[in-house]
């Protein structure tokens, strides 16, 4: 059975996350439009399983899925098929038939997300402050922040997430409660950062990570810490302490999911056997 690698691109404004839902409410999510996109065109079954599950709200720029048909299509033909069959709102950006042993999640190296702030308001040198419009057309894909920001402050303490940290502090309180408690039962809190960066780009901040690993809502917590250092709630050099904390508590709270953009996922080499790639990029 040819094994396939996807990479996507989608705008997650109208789906419930990846991961498929109970079939009994309804609600649409990227794993299960993709699944009947791939029935529909070959009448199997097929539950595409993604590097990670992206919450409600969250967007992608380039996830990884990995799936096997019986039917032996050639990848342009797949890439072509799919994006006819999808929503406009998902896109296939490639299609590559790949050896059983890869799996989009389990062989996945590092990821690196991005989380794009709107500055409505902007404080100038002089103390001033302008007020600016986050239209409707850009809004579903930023977090439309209400206070001016200190972005040195920010840069400085985004540098501090640089290294391997137990991130218990930064991760959802209930699904990783479990883990936190007894280490077996799930992720670890212990991840490696080895990109941190916040930089202002075309009237909007943009917040780079690339990890080992994330936790659930861990870049959004991060983001979120650093709007509270950003407006002054929290000191600049906050970071260390709400890391050594281990308590969710210790840091700022959860910035809006519409922000949130995975990006890319790494691994340790390139698997394909061949391949077909879509002409836009994501």
């Amino acid at each position: 059975m040819p094994h396939w690698k996807l990479i996507l691109s989608y705008d997650g404004s109208g789906f419930y996350g990846w991961q498929i839902q109970n079939t009994q409410n309804g609600l649409p999510t990227v794993q299960g439009t993709l699944s009947k996109a791939i029935s529909s065109l070959t009448g199997e079954t097929a539950l595409p399983q993604g590097s990670g599950r992206t919450d409600a709200g969250v967007h992608a720029l380039g996830q990884v899925a990995t799936f096997a048909l019986q039917a032996p299509i050639p990848p342009a033909n797949l890439l072509r098929s799919l994006n006819r069959a999808l929503p406009a709102s998902i896109r296939v950006l490639s299609a590559e038939i790949v050896p059983e042993t890869f799996h989009a999640r389990h062989s996945t190296t590092a990821k690196t997300y991005e989380y794009r702030i709107f500055e409505n308001r902007l404080q100038h040198s002089g103390g001033a402050i302008t007020d600016r419009i986050c239209t409707p057309f850009l809004a579903p894909f930023v977090w439309d922040c209400h206070w001016p920001l200190n972005l040195v402050a920010m840069q400085g303490a985004a540098d501090d997430f640089l290294g391997q940290h137990d991130f218990t502090s930064f991760a959802a309180a209930d699904p990783d409660l479990a883990a936190r408690n007894n280490p077996s039962a799930g992720p670890s809190p212990h991840k490696t950062i080895t990109r941190s960066t916040l930089t202002r780009e075309s009237n909007l901040l943009i917040y780079r990570v690339t990890g080992s690993g994330f936790l659930h809502h861990m870049v959004r917590n991060i983001v979120g810490t650093l709007v509270e250092i950003g407006r002054g709630a929290l000191p600049p050099d906050a970071i260390p302490r709400i890391l050594a904390a281990h308590d969710r508590s210790a840091a700022g709270p959860t910035a809006p999911a519409s922000g949130l953009f995975l990006v890319s996922v790494e691994y340790d080499s390139d698997n394909s056997a061949s391949s077909a790639e879509a002409e836009a990029a994501p």
